[in-house]
């Protein structure tokens, strides 16, 4: 059986965050990152943009250039799971049949994309966006000839692969089970712009829609069947529809959680000397009004990385940072700060038409969150407006010539 000091379960952003963090802060113990992937960490949002579109080679995705962990004395275990936690006895057992010791555990595995659970869900041509594998064998079947291509999910997800995919001549539809694209985290004038940004492109979109079943040919996926009796042809199906947490050997072992596992404002879940962070992680935001909520964000999963190594290495900080997002599609640049959830008013800066304007969201008169486009300066601003916490007329944010700024600096001053 081998040890370490403290064992990060998971090479993904989180995970590796953690890694360097613990060094950054004086940690000098032992440090093994277990990786279910073949691949030392790399960064996960362009794999959905550039990498896909064959922009970016994968090399340029590392996070860290091998030496890097070499020379910081990080060892890796990769292309092997955890599948139990042993939290009295203080160990993991892993797929191989191997165990490994810990002091300390960082759960950092992130979430597991979830797939269609529906009649010829089996077939060939069927892809999550989540892992390097999953976009080169989308890319196999794009150069063997696939150009119909639907896609499952109006999210993020769906519509940056549309966009991509868009770029390389496909025919796309996307079809969404809600009335609107982005209905579960943006407000209606930022989904509209996007779904007219990209049908004018050509993606056609099925909104309100259930899929029923799919049919193929030669074990190769060739239609998509909806509830409402369209038949939708295609060759290639990608899946958008969200992630499942990736905790069941920490629940399993007594983690307390629902929805992911629930930690502190340390990280620390209910199991000592065990931490959780990023998508798996719930915990009280103080941008959400202190309810429980997973962030599956790059940010998330960074900050709270760096608070579980500053927990370790003895310097209490807690974890309060602004949520922060980011979706490139075509020339189109969105930058959210804050969490519009439970928002009862919207604001639109500017014109949609001409492709860069603002919403800020607000909560009983406080702008809680704001969604920039192509935009930065208001992003900039607006994320000291969420900061400021303040209650305030939001049509006072409606004159795009009126800076956020002066609009703040104003009612800090009366």
């Amino acid at each position: 059986m081998i040890s370490a000091d403290v064992v990060i379960v998971g090479a993904g952003h989180g995970g590796a965050a953690a890694a360097i963090a613990l060094r950054k802060n004086g940690f000098s113990g032992s440090i093994l990152v277990i990786g279910r992937e073949p691949e030392r960490p790399y960064e996960r949002p362009p794999l959905s943009k550039e990498y896909l579109a064959g922009e970016k080679q994968f090399e340029r995705l590392y996070i860290r250039p091998a030496h890097y962990w070499d020379e910081r004395d990080i060892k890796f275990q990769l292309d092997l799971e955890v599948t139990s936690v042993d939290q009295e006895k203080k160990t993991v057992s892993c797929s191989d049949g191997s165990q490994v010791r810990f002091r300390n555990l960082i759960w950092a595995a992130g979430g597991d994309p979830r797939r269609l659970s529906c009649p010829g869900s089996e077939l060939g041509g069927i892809h999550v966006v989540r892992s390097r594998a999953d976009i080169d064998q989308i890319q196999s079947e794009l150069a063997s000839g696939a150009r119909k291509v639907a896609i499952i999910g109006g999210g993020y997800i769906g519509l940056e692969a549309a966009a991509v995919l868009k770029k390389l001549e496909c025919e796309i539809t996307v079809i969404e089970s809600q009335s609107r694209v982005l209905a579960r985290v943006a407000g209606e004038p930022l989904s509209k712009f996007f779904q007219d940004q990209h049908a004018a492109r050509g993606v056609q979109f099925r909104l309100g829609a259930n899929l029923t079943h799919l049919e193929g040919e030669s074990g190769q996926v060739t239609k998509v069947i909806l509830k409402e009796g369209e038949v939708i042809d295609c060759d290639l199906v990608i899946v958008g529809i969200g992630i499942d947490p990736s905790v069941r050997p920490l629940r399993e072992a007594g983690a307390v959680g629902l929805d992911g596992v629930t930690v502190d404002e340390y990280c620390r879940t209910s199991l000592p000397g065990i931490y959780a962070l990023g998508d798996c992680a719930a915990h009280q935001n103080i941008w959400a009004g202190r309810n429980l909520v997973r962030l599956e964000s790059v940010q998330n999963s960074n900050d709270m990385a760096t608070v579980v190594a500053q927990h370790i290495c003895g310097n209490y900080v807690v974890y309060d940072a602004i949520p922060w997002f980011w979706s490139n599609q075509y020339d189109l640049r969105l930058q959210t700060v804050g969490l519009s959830t439970g928002a009862d008013e919207m604001v639109v800066r500017g014109d949609p038409n001409e492709r860069s304007f603002s919403v800020i969201y607000l909560k009983a008169g406080q702008p809680i969150a704001i969604d920039c486009v192509n935009t930065t300066k208001d992003y900039v601003q607006g994320r000291k407006l969420v900061e400021a916490r303040i209650r305030v007329d939001g049509e006072k944010f409606a004159d795009r010539n009126v800076p956020i700024k002066q609009v703040l600096d104003e009612h800090l001053a009366s």
